[in-house]
């Protein structure tokens, strides 16, 4: 058995910046998509499949990570969550 590793986590900090990236690309591409959308997007088109994404895993990592760049809002025909660019943010104007 090898010894554990020391290292920065560069990789898993690039991971989790191309996510962050993808997932703002689409969203203000598509507002009013849901967590599903992203994930079939982001498995199927864009072939990130080594991140185990989940419609769930989207629904928590969207308020952790981008609450400062999308808002999420109720669909109540479908009973589920959107998400969309806030409109407030600096980045966009």
């Amino acid at each position: 058995m090898s010894p554990p590793t020391i290292g920065i986590g560069t990789q898993k900090k690039a991971r989790l910046q191309r996510l962050k990236d993808e997932v703002k690309r689409f969203v203000f591409a598509n507002p009013g998509c849901s967590a599903q959308t992203i994930v079939a997007h982001l498995s199927h088109d864009k072939k990130l499949r080594n991140h185990g994404l989940t419609p769930r895993k989207i629904g928590f990592f969207i308020p952790r990570h981008l609450k400062s760049h999308l808002v999420w809002w109720q669909d109540h025909i479908a009973g589920r969550r959107v998400y969309g660019p806030d409109e407030y943010d600096e980045s966009t104007a």
